[in-house]
Parts: structure tokens; sequence; C-alpha cells
């Protein structure tokens, strides 16, 4: 297992790999090739953004103030339009934000436009708002939104206002024919996700998903749910914990990327983590990363910046004057 150095002239805000090179679409597409040669961007944007995330696709991407109100929608190095979410404890919560595709093929942007608390899903190409209807939502606050990989099912990693941390996954099918539906507790039982405070999950594929707990507790009493510091692996379609392990003595943090039957956590510094087992199989306290352990608090911490590469051997973290490049086990 080794880490390289690739050197850069700014710390990036976004990482995602296209091919065999390393891209920022925060930083207007800056790019680091294949020999770590940075090339310049050739765009800038003239707003502030912090964050950015890409579809499974590369199709569309999107840039944001991950504790703003603002962000852009791209198709490429197109603005395709503006976006924005409610003002509502935004400087408090990371913004809810993902891009991707529906199980139908649809490009699809899934954020909180108008309410902290309403999930909407709209056509990335032509920003028809396909949720659109009478909605009684919940009082959750929405955040760290992905899509399972076949495009059936949406996670929002969240909070309630005690605060405390928690999970929601609702089908994407379902909400396009009735809106409502995302609205109350969706296919996850809440029994299932209010023992641990839950600060990070991601798909395994497209029936399972992985989440991680800190170490803030709900209630000791609840034996169906996931104890703090533990990685719990949940099948949607059995509606059940297919796995729960004791994570060890570090906290999960907000970033969680898949990789086969394992999971890269990054909480001070990457940890790679079976996920059946909960054993830290690698970690690499070399290569730091912010110290952020949820999604929400007054102070701001920035999320971690990493990506995986698809063929899952390596991975890139963003450092103040460095890319980290680890070769995986």
């Amino acid at each position: 297992m080794t880490v390289k150095s690739i050197p850069v002239k700014s710390a990036p805000k976004s990482l995602v790999w296209d091919g065999d090179e390393l891209v920022s679409v925060v930083g207007g597409g800056r790019r680091w090739d294949r020999d770590g040669v940075e090339h310049r961007a050739p765009f800038a944007w003239s707003f502030p953004f912090d964050a950015g995330t890409v579809s499974a696709s590369g199709r569309y991407s999107a840039v944001y103030q991950e504790r703003g109100t603002k962000g852009a929608l791209l198709g490429g190095e197109r603005v395709v339009r503006e976006l924005n979410r409610s003002y509502y404890h935004a400087p408090d919560y990371d913004y809810p934000l993902t891009v991707g595709a529906l199980s139908d093929g649809r490009d699809v942007v899934v954020h909180c436009p108008d309410e902290y608390n309403v999930l909407q899903i709209d056509d990335a190409a032509s920003g028809e708002r396909l949720t659109a209807g009478g909605r009684e939502p919940e009082d959750v606050f929405h955040s760290r939104l992905s899509l399972s990989p076949d495009g059936r099912y949406l996670l929002s990693v969240g909070w309630l206002w005690q605060p405390f941390g928690t999970a929601l996954v609702y089908d994407t099918a379902l909400a396009i024919s009735d809106p409502g539906t995302l609205d109350g507790d969706g296919l996850l039982p809440t029994a299932a996700v209010m023992n641990g405070e839950v600060t990070a999950g991601c798909w395994l594929d497209a029936d399972r998903l992985v989440l991680a707990t800190g170490a803030e507790e709900w209630d000791e009493e609840e034996t169906a749910g996931l104890p703090p510091r533990h990685l719990g692996v949940w099948s949607v379609p059995d509606g059940r914990w297919l796995h729960r392990s004791p994570a060890g003595d570090a906290e999960p943090g907000v970033l969680l990327l898949p990789r086969g039957e394992q999971v890269l956590s990054f909480s001070g510094h990457p940890r790679l983590f079976d996920t059946a087992t909960g054993a830290v199989v690698a970690e690499w306290p070399e290569v730091s990363v912010p110290l952020k352990a949820g999604c929400f608090g007054h102070r701001r911490v920035p999320t971690p910046v990493a990506a995986l590469h698809p063929d899952g051997t390596r991975l890139a973290v963003a450092q103040a004057d460095r890319i980290a490049l680890v070769t995986l086990p």
C-alpha cells in the first residue's frame, strides 16, 4: 500500500475521476493528468462555490455552497440552470443535493429548492418538476442525498430538531406517481435508525446501503436500531439489517465511499472497513482530512474531498498542498 503525492497550486474543493485523470468541477474543470501534471481550468466561477457532485454517468454535475443557498447545475462546461434552497438554517447544515439517473434512465436533480423538509425531483435537462403536487412534510432536515446505483431508491442522511442525525430511504418511482410518499418515513423504519446517531451513509449496491453511527445515543433500550459507533448493512427489499458491527472508537465522519463489500470512511484520516464485520482492513493516518462529525452544526467544517477510482484500486484525497493518491489493498 503506497501513498503518492500530486502537488497542487491550491487545495481542490471537489474531485472526480475521468479515466485516469482527476478533475475538479468546483475548480472550473481544473485537471491533473496521469503524470500528476496540473492543467489550468477552462473557466472560472464568479461566485464562491465550495462543494460539488457529479452524476455516475458524468453527464451532469453541480456546484454549490455547502452551507449556503446557491448552486448551479452543469451539463459538461455549460450551466444548465441556477439552483437554490431554503434559507432556513442553511448556514447550519450541508446543502441537500444530488444528481443522477432514475431507473427509467431520466437524468434528475434531487434537492430541497423551496422548503428545508420538502424533497423534490426535477428533470435535469428541462427543469420539469416530477414531484409536483400537494405535500404534508414532516419536520426533518434533509441533507447528504444519494441515489442507489439503479436510481430506484433515494437516501437522505439528515437530522431532526434535537438535533440528532437520522436516515430516510424513499422509492423514487413511487415518488413520481405519488409525491407525498417523500414526506413520510419511507422504506427505512424509524426504529431501525433511532438508537445511535446516523452520521453517514452510502449504497453498496442497488439493494443494500451502509449506515454509520457516531457516539451519540437516542434510546439505549432500542434493540432494533443501530447502536452508537457501529456500521450497519441494511437490505431495502428485505427490510432488515444484514450486519450490525462495532466500528471501533473513531467517529465515522460524514463521508462513506463503497468498494465492493468494503467501505472507506473519513474521520481525521481514511480508513477501509469490512462492512460485514466492522474490522479496519487498512488505514492511512499520514493522509489528513477534516474532522467532521456530522452534517449539521454551527461551526462549519468542510466535508473531506475524496474520489475512489471506478476500478477500486486508487483513492484520491485532497490535502492543503497536494492530492494524496493511495493505492488500495
